[in-house]
């Protein structure tokens, strides 16, 4: 395992194996040439001036600006935005690539505390802001078109405005910020650095979780076994982080007066909690008609009387457990994508020739996948394990639509380009299913038919019933820390009271099992983030419901909406589709779509 720092390759000089063909690595001089560059430099001695001229300029005078003082003063605001976000774009993309690496993990610490001491000074404004009376701001929107545009900003911000504190205490939070961010850096180094042996080999945690999709069933329980032991023998570490994290959350509402733990995600959402509310009880009285009747075909198609954990993501017997080589995956969703629409195809292409992409998995390389919007000037970055597997083809399509849906939504800049979690899942879930419906369409036979019909029911499943079990969970932790320090034994408690309910009766749970909770990363980075998963899925089956009628006008329509970013409200971006989130029946709609494949799986038994 490398521990020094290393010059990144460039983009045509790709990893890869001779099974899998040339893996494209990111090539981040598009943000600096290096650590140590005189670009670097320059920008953060820009930004150590910018901002203190900002406070110098605007610190106690919101209140008397006119519509164009107050859009000088957004303006300067959104630009000190994107020269951060920049470097530290830079400084993340650099550590996840080798999060093992001492090195970079100073770098990235060292320039997140240099640019939180750079912007406290900057903490007045969203608090002057929030004073100002909605009639004053309503009349310089009047008077100014080009500040009008930075309404929903303005919203967002003062929705706020009832759980804000003194300036001196959003300062003092604002500061403190860097000691969150080291607990969060604790849980990514414990989780990379972790090992674990299966059958006389050393894995990491990515290679050994893709264990639990192989044909064979020893397999699969060997690495089952292995990650429940290896996380025992780290649980304490895990229930540490988990805890401080949930108190220092706890803390911050309660001083706030924020009326529940999930309050500040609904806001940041932009989504009213009677909506996630519905979307959580539609899916949960669902669990029957989707996960339980689809485990129980899978359980025969198996073979079983009763399924394992290491049973759940298991390909089906008569699946081909061939390896899909990095050209092909490529050529198939770079098809789906241009078939639904060439711009797709055109907006998606430069992400595999230029460096946008980083897909072999490497030891200490951040496990999952994510698409990093980075900056409106530049262009995002997409990480990926990519094994090989068909799942990790629709991985990659999930990750290009995030892609093109950041590089749709830049034209807004960089205040108004940032979707909140909700529809940030749109492209991203609708890429997926243009990818499946492709790979559906040249099905040879009726068993590659079923195997790819079951494959998209389980990615539906654990992007509907698992993540809303996940909400669950977390909406558990969150309300027991509240009344002390939770034991490992007490969180794995709570991750059991949500697994049965959601897999159903045919499942069995084996010893160790219950510490599963400890390696999800949404827990610790963004609490209650995983519902936004269920919202997009729900969103996007309604959505090519909307399609597959043949809607007239309905790419343009898409385009459009991909191109608002965070400018409009869900309610405002559906219309065009005649859709609505808030009505319950919306939800059902996207869930009859899941149920419909099992209908299709459950007829071809007959």
């Amino acid at each position: 395992m490398l521990h020094l720092p290393f010059p990144l390759r460039d983009a045509n000089t790709a990893s890869g194996t001779k099974e899998l063909g040339n893996l494209p690595e990111w090539d981040l001089s598009d943000l600096y040439p290096g650590e140590d560059s005189t670009e670097l430099k320059r920008d953060l001695d820009w930004l150590e001036k910018a901002c203190a001229d900002f406070a110098a300029d605007f610190e106690g005078r919101l209140a008397d600006l006119d519509a164009a003082g107050l859009l000088d003063c957004v303006l300067r605001n959104e630009r000190i935005n994107a020269i951060a976000g920049r470097i530290m774009s830079f400084a993340g993309l650099r550590y996840y690539q080798l999060t093992t690496d001492a090195d970079r993990a100073k770098f990235m610490s060292d320039m997140q505390e240099k640019i939180t001491n750079f912007t406290t000074p900057l903490v007045f404004f969203t608090l002057e802001l929030n004073r100002l009376d909605d009639g004053v701001l309503d009349a310089h929107f009047a008077a100014n078109g080009d500040l009008a545009r930075y309404k929903p900003v303005f919203d967002r911000i003062r929705a706020m405005k009832p759980y804000q504190l003194s300036d001196e205490l959003e300062k003092f939070l604002h500061d403190l910020g860097v000691v969150g961010d080291a607990w969060e850096r604790l849980f990514d180094e414990t989780i990379a650095g972790l090992e674990f042996q299966v059958d006389g080999q050393t894995l990491n945690i990515e290679g050994t979780l893709n264990l639990l999709t192989e044909q064979d069933r020893a397999k699969r329980e060997a690495a089952a076994r292995e990650l429940a032991g290896v996380f025992a023998d780290n649980i304490k570490t895990f229930a540490r982080v988990h805890n401080t994290q949930a108190k220092e959350k706890e803390v911050v509402d309660r001083w706030r007066g924020m009326p529940t733990p999930q309050t500040g995600r609904h806001l940041s959402n932009d989504v009213e909690p009677e909506v996630v509310e519905a979307l959580r009880e539609a899916v949960v009285k669902a669990y029957p008609k989707l996960s339980h009747r689809y485990y129980e075909l899978k359980r025969k198609w198996l073979g079983l009387d009763v399924m394992q954990v290491w049973d759940r993501n298991a390909p089906l017997p008569m699946e081909d457990s061939r390896i899909v080589d990095w050209e092909q995956a490529e050529q198939t969703v770079m098809d789906a994508y241009t078939a639904f629409d060439p711009r797709m195809g055109e907006i998606a292409a430069p992400f595999f020739s230029k460096g946008w992409i980083d897909a072999g998995v490497k030891p200490g390389k951040a496990p999952g996948a994510f698409a990093h919007p980075t900056v409106t000037e530049v262009h995002p970055y997409v990480m990926l394990n990519y094994l090989g597997k068909p799942r990790d083809v629709m991985t990659l399509a999930h990750e290009l639509g995030h892609g093109v849906h950041q590089v749709l939504a830049a034209g807004q800049g960089e205040m108004l380009s940032s979707t909140p979690l909700t529809l940030a899942e749109t492209a991203s879930v609708f890429g997926e299913m243009l990818t499946f419906r492709k790979m559906l369409e040249s099905a040879e036979t009726p068993a590659q038919r079923k195997v790819l019909l079951a494959g998209k029911v389980e990615d539906m499943i654990n992007t509907v019933v698992r993540q809303i079990a996940f909400y669950d969970f977390e909406c558990k932790l969150h309300d027991a820390r509240r009344g002390g320090e939770l034991t490992p034994e007490d969180i794995n408690a709570l991750w059991m009271s949500v697994q049965a309910e959601s897999l159903g009766p045919a499942f069995e749970f084996m010893d160790g099992y219950e510490t599963f909770w400890a390696y999800i990363p949404h827990f610790v980075h963004s609490p209650f983030y995983v519902y936004a998963y269920a919202f997009g899925d729900g969103l996007v089956n309604a959505l090519y419901s909307v399609y597959a009628e043949g809607a007239e006008g309905f790419e343009d329509k898409y385009f459009d909406m991909l191109r608002s970013g965070g400018s409009k409200h869900h309610k405002e971006l559906l219309a065009p589709f005649g859709l609505d989130a808030s009505d319950p029946r919306f939800w059902d709609k996207g869930l009859s779509m899941i149920s419909g494949f099992i209908d299709e799986l459950e007829a071809m038994e007959e």
